[in-house]
């Protein structure tokens, strides 16, 4: 229970951090600009089910890509720590344009739907940092059917990331008035820090297990 539980803060605290919804608000809005609150929520509604998707599709599919290309757990956990590094130094450090990714053309002349599969769900929502943590945390789960309970923690992390999620872009219009740009700024500084951070774990781990199973160390 206690590995679950870190697994399913562990995910939820990374997966939430990667999509940073609090930064997707600006772009959010200008995509949608004249539309009215039901058209926001339905396009808030589409974007994280097809987000959810995705996620679910790679966590599913994950371990069998890995074996078709024979690539170990360990090497997915060194890649996918080193890209959730440039991503939470890339979050740390923002860009002169605020990390904010800027969309082409208004909202109000495209359908919902493309506006909800992109960019919003690809690739502001499932990118290579959301596929990193995805990959990275399902590897510390060796067998998912006797450790159902540790790979359910993370299924409920997803479930309650995108959830989060939603809510925030449901009511974009609410918290942008309330949080303010420079309240997006240092919340977006302060999760690029600890995502940055679990990236390291998942280097470090990945080197230690690499090493164990090239046996250039020992086990103790």
């Amino acid at each position: 229970m206690g590995k679950s539980l870190a697994l399913f803060i562990g995910t939820f605290t990374t997966l939430l951090a990667v999509i940073n919804p609090l930064e997707s608000l600006p772009i959010f809005l200008k995509l949608l600009a004249g539309q009215d609150d039901h058209a926001h929520r339905q396009v808030a509604r589409l974007s994280c089910f097809y987000a959810t998707c995705l996620i679910f599709f790679f966590l599913v599919c994950g371990t069998l890509m890995l074996k078709i290309f024979s690539v170990s757990l360990s090497m997915i956990r060194i890649v996918g720590g080193i890209i959730l590094m440039r991503v939470g130094f890339s979050l740390f450090l923002p860009s002169a344009s605020g990390g904010v990714i800027h969309g082409g053309g208004s909202g109000s002349t495209q359908p919902a739907g493309n506006i909800a599969f992109v960019p919003l769900a690809m690739p502001l929502m499932f990118g290579p940092g959301v596929l990193a943590t995805i990959m990275g945390m399902s590897s510390l789960v060796k067998h998912p059917i006797s450790d159902f309970v540790e790979l359910l923690g993370i299924i409920l992390a997803i479930l309650a990331a995108m959830l989060v999620t939603y809510l925030i872009l449901a009511y974009a219009k609410v918290l942008l008035g309330r949080v303010g740009p420079l309240g997006i700024d240092a919340a977006t500084r302060i999760v690029g820090f600890f995502v940055a951070a679990i990236g390291m774990g998942l280097v470090f781990h990945g080197v230690v297990e690499a090493l164990y199973n090239y046996k250039i160390i020992a086990i103790q």
